[in-house]
């Protein structure tokens, strides 16, 4: 007898929903997406694992070194992350792990604390990673999702081309063999030209061979694992060439087998002072994983939860730490190579990890003769694509001021560092916030021929106004920052218009409302009603309306100047003035 369909393997689900066990209600999204994943998906979520594979192990190793660490930490802060984001994330594709900016914030963190002591700097970075847990699942807890948004994109923009100028800064003594030193950037550089006569050219040979095949490869096969080829054939020449012998830095002993998870040798007090890095590290990585996700969530028509992601990087963060890894974040190279090659569910990031466990098991040998220079090619390969030269362009094109934006933020993070360049950024973004608001837009509306409603009497050609009335229209909130800008865009519609009698404040876009703003409104009701000027107010909320009453507003503009809709504001006016003698025109 032939099974019903749904009850064998090749029913909707089929057997698979049966494989894995059903998780409480909104506890581990990821694993109740794999319990209804459809068999038919499998070939390429296995495919785009092993490619995603291919192109996480070598990037991994070179973040590693980017984070002061040796590289095979890289590869135990991956697998950990592997395991703990499919469960709790929201998104299908992202792929989570070690990543640049992390890498690089997490040297500048931890190499102050360290004090030389390679033992020591393992044992923070891990720290660090508990703490950026640690932050983010207090953030999930407290809801603090929406710190996301507090990255313009211009700010992020520039931010991400001010972070991919220092890691370049940060390798160019393993690529070119200089021992570079210094506290920033602009020292390293100084360093380094100090001493370019000092360039050891078998070491610059392997690096810039490494890049130039990285270059090609992304020309020709872009989804090809090159990275990967690119790793391994540099290897085998140090190797075949006994270059380690001629002073070509290799990763050194890698330690066989699996870490042994475990709570890192850190005092408390050192946990303190790894909080306000946490901070950082924990804002940027966060910010990377919702604009990553956001972007691929479209493709799966899987809404990404903001405030869950908080919870499945926290937890990230926690398990990498416990291996003595160091604070991981999202990838967005990886995560377009797997959508690109047939990923649909974490699924692949599973198949991903196996490939990461059979590297830990079998492949330390091969792991121990990867040239430090090939690392750093990669690195800088990476720090290339975070530059969005065509971004920039855009931003141009769009607003200058933006553009300025960018750049500032850019410097920022080149003259103040990394981590304070996270502030900065920030700082930037809420300071074009308030700029905008503080100064919006303000307009006078009249009546356009041929056009219902009324406009911006500059929008439309031949637009007049009601002689005798002023309708003003703000479009931003009210605050102090721009309350006595709001007066004088009012004060000054009422001296320009000709035999002004009412002004009707068009408070539709207003949302909301501080107590300096609704003294500015009452102020300005007495100095119009003072000059034989009839205040009303139109189109205002509910709720702020009931901001007019608690500030005193509606003391000075009574509660029958208040009209739900401009035409019932025209209307009274005209009402009003019915008898009374027209202004004079012009």
């Amino acid at each position: 007898m032939t099974a019903p369909a749904g009850r064998t393997g090749r029913g909707k689900h089929g057997g698979w929903a049966r494989l894995v066990p059903r998780p409480a209600p909104g506890l581990a999204p990821g694993l109740e997406a794999l319990r209804t994943h459809r068999w038919a998906a499998l070939r390429g979520d296995l495919l785009g694992g092993l490619t995603v594979a291919a192109y996480l192990v070598p990037q991994v190793l070179a973040y590693a070194v980017v984070a002061g660490l040796p590289p095979v930490a890289g590869l135990w802060a991956a697998g950990a992350a592997l395991v703990v984001y499919p469960l709790l994330g929201t998104s299908r594709l992202l792929s989570i792990g070690p990543e640049s900016t992390t890498a690089l914030l997490t040297a500048v963190a931890v190499a102050p604390l360290a004090g030389g002591d390679p033992g020591r700097y393992a044992a923070l970075a891990a720290g660090l990673a508990l703490v950026v847990g640690a932050v983010c699942v207090l953030g999930r807890v407290a809801r603090l999702g929406f710190l996301a948004d507090l990255f313009s994109r211009p700010v992020l923009v520039g931010y991400l081309a001010g972070i991919a100028v220092i890691m370049v800064i940060s390798q160019l003594g393993p690529l070119t063999g200089v021992p570079v030193t210094g506290d920033g950037a602009l020292d390293e550089v100084r360093s380094f030209a100090g001493q370019v006569g000092h360039t050891h050219l078998p070491t610059l040979a392997v690096g810039l061979s490494v890049l130039a095949v990285l270059g090609l490869g992304a020309l020709l096969t872009p989804r090809a694992p090159v990275p990967l080829l690119a790793v391994l054939l540099a290897a085998g020449l140090v190797a075949a060439l006994g270059l380690a012998g001629r002073g070509v830095a290799t990763a050194g002993t890698v330690p066989p087998g699996l870490p042994v998870p475990g709570l890192p040798d850190v005092a408390l007090g050192d946990y303190v002072s790894l909080l306000l890095p946490a901070l950082g590290v924990a804002m940027v990585g966060y910010t990377d994983v919702v604009l990553t996700g956001r972007a691929f969530a479209d493709r799966t028509a899987t809404p990404l939860d903001p405030d869950r992601e908080l919870l499945a990087l926290g937890g990230s963060n926690l398990a990498a730490g416990l291996v003595a890894g160091f604070p991981v974040s999202s990838s967005g190279s990886r995560t377009a190579l797997g959508n690109a090659t047939g990923a649909r569910s974490q699924l692949h990031a599973f198949v991903a990890l196996a490939a990461v466990l059979g590297v830990l098991l079998v492949g330390g040998r091969v792991l121990e003769t990867l040239p430090r220079a090939a690392l750093g090619a990669l690195v800088v390969a990476a720090a290339v694509r975070l530059v969005d030269v065509g971004e920039f362009r855009r931003i141009a094109r769009f607003r200058r001021s933006e553009l300025l934006l960018a750049l500032a933020t850019v410097a920022a993070v080149l003259v103040f560092g990394v981590l304070y360049g996270v502030l900065a950024a920030v700082g930037l973004s809420l300071l074009d916030l308030v700029r905008r608001i503080a100064r919006p837009h303000s307009a006078v509306l009249g009546f356009a021929p041929g056009v219902a409603g009324m406009h911006d009497v500059g929008d439309f050609p031949g637009s007049e106004q009601v002689p005798g009335l002023v309708v003003h229209r703000y479009d931003a909130p009210l605050f102090f920052a721009n309350a006595d800008d709001f007066r004088r865009s009012v004060l000054h519609a009422a001296d320009t218009t000709t035999g002004t009698r009412w002004v009707v404040l068009n408070l539709e876009a207003v949302t909301e409302l501080d107590v300096t703003a609704a003294d500015m409104l009452a102020a300005l009701g007495r100095d119009l009603a003072a000059r034989g000027v009839v205040v009303a107010i139109a189109r205002a909320k509910r709720e702020l309306v009931a901001d007019l009453a608690a500030g005193g507003v509606l003391d000075t503009i009574p509660p029958e100047r208040l009209y739900p809709t401009l035409p019932t504001a025209v209307a009274a006016y005209r009402a009003a003035t019915a008898g009374a003698t027209p202004p004079p025109v012009g």
